[in-house]
């Protein structure tokens, strides 16, 4: 085998692997020797077909069998002999020879991965952030569970609807005089003054009662999701059935026991402790981006460009489909392709570099998933699917590929509660106004 070196650029890597003939036909011929001792033919007995009827009848699957071995078996032993250390599959292409016919000789390519010098995680100073549950937070929650077990009672009086007051309509929204779809409704309950329509809609049924129509004027949010209607104007007709009093539950034992609780203590218990579970998890967000920032300005190696290629590939065409759908990021409006594209691209780099830090701070510290992680992402995953969780579970047995898309984000957070643990932690209470406020973690 001769091995000729065509590309030494940075982390680029080229070879031609040459094969000569007669090394082909060796194992071309040992193979169908061995197939040719299990081969049974009329006329022949167990193992003495003659190799040249063998060879007609397996040649060509040999062929391709040799073929594909000797290719592999060759760019192992090319990276093998040189300690390369690929960044994903040497791209392989083959020049000549695939026909059977003289020589073999294919190109590889490849990129390989950067040296990687950790830096010393002791050094860093980091900042974890908590908030408590206040009583406030916990009654305006319990305050809304209530809201949602809120009855009505019918208002006799002959007198328009107040704010907090629900009126029964139907309702036919026009734009330019025609009905659009997903307009119309019957029967709706509609708190005057109330969130949950366009902007305008419930403030203009102030005043009306039973029997009344009106028609009023709105106008769509430039960013409404429904992006046929968005920043258009458009009219509803409304008509008036029935105007009704909410009541709110008191907040008390009984409402808890509706609700599936022994008392109203318990309720106050279950949503302190969410509560405190969502602070935590914006908690170690947080703390987890400033550890990021941190560590990219410590990635001083070049990144594979293949692997920033695909990358950047993969949020390029999310920036793209958010753009057909009229749900461009506020900071990319404005700006023209080749800008997005250069700002994505080092946003790729920055994902890439990252990456392989952690994943050599994983390597270097025997960082590992178990299986029974593994498997515990997967029952996450499946409980995400009511009443298939069985067929997840399987999929994800059945396709190594699809779960080990289930173990980066579970090894990437054991190694960034490794380094956190190493690194100077200074915890600081604020508010949860302040906490929530906080960007979320992004590689």
């Amino acid at each position: 085998m001769q091995v000729t070196e065509t590309l030494s650029e940075g982390l680029k890597r080229g070879f031609t692997v040459t094969v000569p003939a007669d090394a082909l036909e060796s194992k071309r011929s040992a193979r169908l020797v061995e197939l040719g001792k299990t081969m049974n033919m009329p006329g022949f007995r167990p193992g003495k077909v003659p190799l040249s009827i063998v060879r007609q009848r397996y040649g060509a699957a040999v062929e391709g069998e040799v073929l594909e071995q000797t290719v592999n078996d060759a760019t192992r032993e090319v990276l093998d002999g040189r300690a390369l250390r690929p960044a994903g599959q040497p791209r392989v292409e083959l020049v000549r020879g695939g026909d059977g016919k003289g020589d073999l000789e294919f190109s590889i390519a490849l990129d390989l991965l950067p040296e990687i010098t950790l830096p010393d995680f002791s050094e860093l100073s980091l900042t974890r952030l908590t908030a408590e549950v206040d009583d406030a937070t916990v009654e305006r929650a319990l305050t809304d569970i209530a809201r949602r077990q809120r009855s009505f009672e019918t208002i006799e009086e002959d007198r328009g609807a107040e704010k907090g007051e629900v009126l029964n309509v139907d309702f036919v929204g026009k734009i330019d005089g025609e009905a659009f779809e997903g307009g119309t409704a019957n029967g709706v309950d509609v708190e005057v003054e109330g969130p949950g329509f366009i902007p305008g809609f419930t403030e203009q049924l102030a005043g009306l009662k039973k029997g009344d129509t009106r028609t009023i004027n709105v106008s769509f949010p430039a960013d409404y999701t429904a992006t046929e209607l968005a920043g258009k104007d458009a009219t509803f007709d409304i008509t008036v059935h029935d105007l009704k009093r909410p009541i709110d539950p008191a907040l008390d034992d009984a409402l808890a026991e509706k609700i599936g609780f022994e008392n109203i203590g318990e309720i106050r218990e279950a949503i302190a402790g969410q509560v405190r579970g969502e602070y935590e998890q914006i908690s170690r967000m947080r703390i987890k981006r400033e550890l990021l920032d941190q560590l990219a300005d410590k990635t001083d190696f070049e990144a594979p460009p293949g692997m920033v290629d695909a990358e950047f590939g993969a949020i390029w065409q999310r920036v793209e489909a958010d753009r057909k759908a009229g749900q461009q990021d506020a900071d990319d409006q404005g700006k023209d392709e080749e800008t997005l594209k250069a700002d994505y691209r080092k946003i790729a780099e920055r994902r890439v570099k990252l990456g392989l830090l952690l994943a050599e701070a994983g390597r270097v510290n025997n960082i590992s998933v178990t299986q029974e992680e593994l498997f515990g992402a997967m029952r996450a995953e499946a409980m995400r699917y009511p009443g298939q969780e069985q067929q997840v579970i399987e999929f994800f047995s059945k396709n190594p590929q699809a779960a080990e898309l289930l173990r980066g984000p579970i090894f990437e957070n054991k190694v960034v509660d490794y380094v956190i643990e190493l690194a100077k932690v200074e915890d600081k209470t604020v508010t949860p106004e302040e906490l929530a406020e906080m960007p979320p973690a992004d590689l």
